[in-house]
């Protein structure tokens, strides 16, 4: 009987070598983008990049496509905005509307990873720069076009139904009708790995996938300075997550879980669940790990560890408001050092936006089975704030082996229940939920 082999292998293809032009200048866009296309429709490959610097536009990744960066190899995203154009579909804070493309961006695909040594810049000033001229124009003029592109933005979307499924805390970012891109977005997609690289300068949110399943995210550096909404790590309504060994530092939340905004979200349903973040370390940032405050679709089942915030604003930040519904359940943290948080070490807050008082109802988001233990921190303004709704206390709450030093501010403990505090002191001071 004669038996016959197949091999098959997916093809990698050395980018410089079939004409990419690595000086920084050349633009490169139409070149990725039918490299991707050949491959995905070969069944697969892997796009190398060798040293240098490739400037290029939007990239939309394809199943079973790699991207790897060799060290010394920067991909530079255009901040030219044309070039994110057509609008395509986008979550922007929790809300799916048409809007500018992200920088990678993927719909619907599968094994789709970006790995290396090499470094991604997203050239956000320019963004950052467009993005404060809107808001001080809104806020010293009303509402008026500045740019071509908020015009562009009301003819794709529909601007009504997103005033109606957003609570009034938004609609002055909607007045805006300029949205600036996420660097890394897939929508819908399964088995994504984003390894190794690093990531600078991020337009938006950095990395942001929606509706996803089995992600990995290990050993990621994302440096952003100082700048408006440059959260590090945003998985949103995904499920199976693993956040490892990644060194954040930006301009607003290092790693956040959320789940969508208001009631489109909870119409969409789909939580944030089944996840991991260990062995992370966390410098400038709003908040070090952050649930919220777009969490209309819940976040359950996660679990966070081994982790090291220095100079962060907040450590464990818990946040959300009357209008969001959605519940953030079964949270465990573990073995936390904190150095120079500038506010609350911890805080678990259901106010964060001044939302009027309003019946408890499915626009009433919930708190609840949350356990910390393991933590020490010092250095910081308020080590502990728990603040709950008159209608909807935070409960079943456990705070164990948490001793820091030098905090300045008392500890706040309002409408909660079933509150247990075991070895929990504050400068030396046993503390206990009055």
């Amino acid at each position: 009987m004669l038996l016959c082999s197949i091999q098959v292998s997916a093809e990698r293809v050395d980018m410089k070598s079939i004409g990419a032009k690595a000086d920084g200048k050349s633009i490169n866009t139409k070149l990725i983008h039918t490299t991707i296309t050949r491959l995905n429709a070969a069944g697969g490959g892997t796009l190398f990049f060798p040293a240098g610097t490739y400037l290029t536009g939007p990239i939309r990744m394809k199943s079973n496509i790699t991207i790897e960066l060799e060290a010394g190899a920067t991909l530079l995203f255009s901040d030219n905005f044309d070039d994110y154009l057509p609008f395509v579909e986008v979550r922007h804070e929790g809300v799916m509307m048409q809007s500018f493309s992200p920088l990678i961006y993927a719909v619907d695909a599968e094994n789709i990873t970006i790995k290396g040594e090499g470094t991604l810049s997203g050239q956000g000033k320019t963004w950052w720069t467009e993005f404060f001229n809107v808001l001080v124009d809104l806020r010293d003029n009303g509402m008026r076009t500045v740019n071509k592109y908020q015009g562009m933005w009301e003819k794709a979307n529909d601007v009504k139904a997103l005033y109606v499924e957003t609570n009034e805390d938004w609609h002055g970012t909607l007045q805006r009708r300029f949205f600036r891109p996420p660097f890394i977005q897939p929508l819908r997609c399964r088995n994504v790995r984003i390894e190794g690289v690093t990531i600078i300068n991020s337009p938006f949110w950095t990395i942001n996938p929606n509706f996803c399943d089995n992600i990995t995210i290990k050993g990621v550096t994302i440096n952003n300075p100082p700048s408006p909404n440059t959260d590090g790590i945003n998985p949103e309504s995904c499920s199976n997550v693993r956040i490892s060994d990644c060194h954040i530092s930006v301009g607003d939340d290092c790693i956040t879980l959320k789940s969508g905004r208001d009631a489109q979200a909870r119409r969409l349903n789909k939580p944030c669940e089944n996840i991991t973040i260990t062995n992370c370390t966390m410098l400038s940032g709003h908040g070090g790990v952050v649930i919220g405050s777009e969490m209309s679709g819940s976040v359950r089942r996660v679990t966070i560890s081994n982790c090291i915030f220095d100079g962060t604003d907040r450590g464990i930040r818990l946040k959300s408001t009357r209008g969001r519904g959605g519940v953030v359940e079964d949270i465990r943290v573990s073995n936390i050092v904190m150095r120079n948080i500038k506010k609350e070490a911890i805080v678990f807050n259901l106010k964060y936006s001044k939302m009027p008082d309003e019946p408890k109802s499915d626009r009433t988001p919930v708190f609840r089975n949350i356990h910390i233990s393991g933590m020490t921190a010092t250095d910081v303004q308020t080590p502990i704030m728990v603040v709950g709704l008159e209608e909807a206390p935070i409960s079943d709450i456990v705070l164990r082996d948490i001793h820091v030093q030098g905090g300045k501010l008392p500890c706040v403990f309002e409408n909660c229940e079933r509150i247990t505090l075991d070895d929990v002191i504050v400068n030396g001071k046993k503390v206990t939920a009055h």
